[in-house]
C-alpha cells in the first residue's frame, strides 16, 4: 500500500482550515494545519511535507513572501490560495515558485484533483539527484544546469519543462505543449 501523503494548510481563516483538513483526511491525506506562516515554519522544520496549501493574504508574513522563503531552500510543491484572483497576483506567484494558484471560492474537488497531480508527478522525480542531460547536469532542488563549468540559475516555469521532460523520457514535445 502506498504511503499516505502529510499535507501542510496554512490559512488564517479557521473555518477555510477546518474544511479542508476534514476534507482532505476523509481523501485519505495526513493533514497538518497552521494559522500563520510563523506557525507553518516551525512545522516544516519539524516534519516531512509532501505538499502545501498556502492562503496569500495572512496577518503578518504573507503567503508570497513564504512562498519565496521557502522555495529558497526547498522543492516542496506550493498550492497558494488566495482571494486575490487577478492575473498579475497568479503570475507573481508563479514566479516566485508556486506550483498552482487557486482562486478564492473554490470548489473543494478542484484542489483535490490539482494536489493528486501535482503529487503524482513529483513522486516520479527525484529532486535531490542531478540529472545528466547530454553534456549538462540538472539540479533541480538548486534549480541550476551546469555546462562547461558554467552554471545557470533556471526560473520555475523552466524547471517545470524540465520535470516534464525527465518525467517522460523519449517524448516528443511541441512548444505548444512545454509552454503549459
Amino acid at each position: 500500500m502506498d504511503k499516505l501523503n502529510h499535507i501542510l494548510v496554512v490559512d488564517d481563516d479557521d473555518r477555510i482550515r477546518n474544511l479542508l483538513k476534514e476534507y482532505l483526511n476523509n481523501n485519505n491525506y495526513i493533514v497538518s494545519t497552521s494559522q500563520d506562516s510563523k506557525n507553518a515554519k516551525l512545522k516544516i522544520d519539524q516534519f516531512k511535507f509532501d505538499l502545501i496549501v498556502l492562503d496569500v493574504m495572512m496577518p503578518g508574513q504573507s503567503g508570497f513572501d513564504m512562498t519565496n522563503e521557502i522555495k529558497k531552500k526547498s522543492s516542496i510543491p506550493i498550492i497558494l490560495l488566495t482571494a486575490k484572483g487577478e492575473v498579475e497576483d497568479r503570475v507573481h506567484g508563479l514566479e516566485l515558485g508556486a506550483d498552482d494558484y487557486l482562486g478564492k471560492p473554490f470548489e473543494p474537488r478542484e484542489l483535490l484533483l490539482r494536489i493528486k497531480n501535482i503529487i503524482s508527478k513529483n513522486k516520479k522525480i527525484d529532486f535531490n539527484k542531478i540529472y545528466n542531460i547530454g553534456e549538462s547536469k540538472v539540479d533541480l532542488n538548486k534549480m541550476t544546469i551546469k555546462l562547461n563549468d558554467k552554471i545557470k540559475k533556471i526560473n520555475n516555469a523552466e524547471k517545470k519543462v524540465l520535470v516534464e521532460m525527465i518525467t517522460n523520457p523519449g517524448k516528443v514535445y511541441s512548444r505548444n505543449q512545454t509552454g503549459n
